[in-house]
């Protein structure tokens, strides 16, 4: 059933709820849980969009890396809703390998970027400041003590703007479009 009408007073529940015990829609824990759910239906159109890139990080495609990495997005999730599944470390290194692959194909960072470019570093770019979103929502629910969250969590996400950011830096690279800075 797609509805159940238990949500209709604006409140929800998560997985460590006690029988009974509801949470308010407006809660940093349920923001957070949002943020996670607009991020991953954002990476469903990245995902969509890069159908056809020719290119690869670490032997996998785009398509394979957005969606591996849509699949860890909901470990985190279930970590914030209060379930015991976590990221593991294991995860975090694959994207730093991912990460430095990409940074031997691109010239060294020196300033900011103008973003832009290709419409997939854009979208790529739009999904780097979605991570910084869920970043900021997940950490202050935790500093208000709603949730507990692993640090290899944290570092899962830190590292995933990173890596969108590798990954639009080179969607623009590949297209041979020179990266514009900022002129303050």
């Amino acid at each position: 059933m797609l509805y159940t009408r238990k949500g209709d007073s604006g409140t929800t529940k998560t997985f460590d709820s006690k029988p009974g015990e509801r949470i308010s829609k407006s809660s940093c824990r349920t923001e957070s849980l949002g943020v996670l759910d607009e991020l991953n239906s954002f990476l469903g159109l990245v995902k969509v969009k890069s159908t056809g890139v020719d290119w690869s990080v670490g032997g996998e495609s785009l398509v394979e890396t957005v969606f591996w990495v849509q699949n860890c997005l909901f470990i985190v999730q279930a970590e914030v809703a209060g379930s015991e599944k976590r990221i593991m470390v294991d995860k975090i290194e694959v994207m730093e390998t991912w990460i430095d692959e990409i940074e031997k194909e691109l010239p060294p960072i020196k300033t900011f970027f103008i973003s832009g470019g290709t419409e997939l570093a854009a979208l790529l770019d739009i999904s780097r400041t979605l991570v910084r979103k869920v970043e900021r929502r997940i950490i202050k629910a935790q500093e208000e003590d709603s949730i507990v969250i692993g640090p290899e969590t944290l570092a899962f996400l830190n590292r995933l703007s990173s890596l969108f950011y590798a990954l639009a830096r080179l969607s623009n690279h590949k297209s041979g479009i020179k990266e514009i800075p900022p002129s303050y």
